[in-house]
């Protein structure tokens, strides 16, 4: 059986939340896959609680570097419209 990665998923997902985004996306990914692995007897259940934490926190971040991009798209479009309805 293999040892779980829960605390590296845990502060994967931790570090999307607070310093790098991209690290979220990380910790989705790891999380989900080990999360089938502890399910499928292949990996250390031990790690259950802090793997889904992790994985949780790695949702999280993803969904607010989304959402952050979306409103930055949104922004710069006014932005654009803005200055071309001014005509400078």
């Amino acid at each position: 059986m293999k040892p779980h990665r829960g605390t590296l998923i845990l502060v994967l997902g931790i570090l999307g939340l607070i310093v790098c985004a991209p690290c979220g996306i990380v910790a989705w990914v790891l999380g989900s896959g080990d999360l089938k692995q502890i399910d499928a007897g292949q990996m250390d259940p031990d790690g259950r609680g802090l793997t889904n934490a992790g994985r949780i926190c790695g949702m999280i971040a993803t969904i607010l570097l989304v959402l952050g991009i979306v409103v930055g798209i949104v922004l710069a479009a006014l932005g654009v419209l803005g200055a071309a309805m001014s005509g400078h």
